[in-house]
């Protein structure tokens, strides 16, 4: 029970996360006021790398950065390690 809840929060941060950067990039097109990239590189690391790299890929959006690149990674493996760790449990 407690791993499903786990999981099912995992899940819905990384779909916040996709959300964040999706909005960025509307922003960005409309000349809005963005979302700060100390915002979307500590949301990517704290286990929303999944929905990180999902997001970018499909808006097209960070991509160029190498910084950005590395952070979603971090994000992804920590994203597996507390999956793994639910997991075992």
């Amino acid at each position: 029970m407690i791993k499903n809840v786990l999981i099912g929060l995992l899940i819905l941060w990384n779909l916040v996360v996709f959300g964040l950067y999706t909005e960025d990039k509307r922003r960005a097109k409309r000349g809005l006021w963005r979302i700060s990239e100390k915002t979307l590189l500590f949301s990517s690391f704290m286990f929303g790398g999944i929905g990180a790299i999902i997001s970018a890929h499909i808006c097209h959006h960070k991509t160029r950065k190498w910084y950005f690149q590395v952070v979603w990674w971090l994000g992804v493996i920590l994203d597996i390690l507390v999956i793994v760790f639910i997991l075992k449990k």
